[in-house]
């Protein structure tokens, strides 16, 4: 499973997990706006996207699962 987590400088990094002890996560569905301005998983991967409008969304879903008490995050 890949999951995100919000790391100590604001930014995020995509994990894998594996096994039957997958942590608690939040889930944020995204697909808001135009779809040139959403993040995708080839985005994350590659590094790229942060320049694109949907990249705020997964930064406040990380913000909000840690505020939460969750270190991964979905989006």
């Amino acid at each position: 499973m890949r999951l995100l987590r919000l790391e100590d400088d604001g930014e995020f990094s995509l994990v894998r997990l594996f096994g039957k002890n997958i942590p608690s996560y939040a889930i944020l569905s995204h697909t808001w706006g135009a779809s040139h301005e959403e993040v995708t998983f080839k985005d994350i991967v590659k590094g790229t996207g942060k320049s694109k409008a949907g990249y705020a969304k997964i930064r406040f879903c990380g913000k909000q699962a840690a505020k939460d008490g969750l270190q991964y995050f979905w989006v």
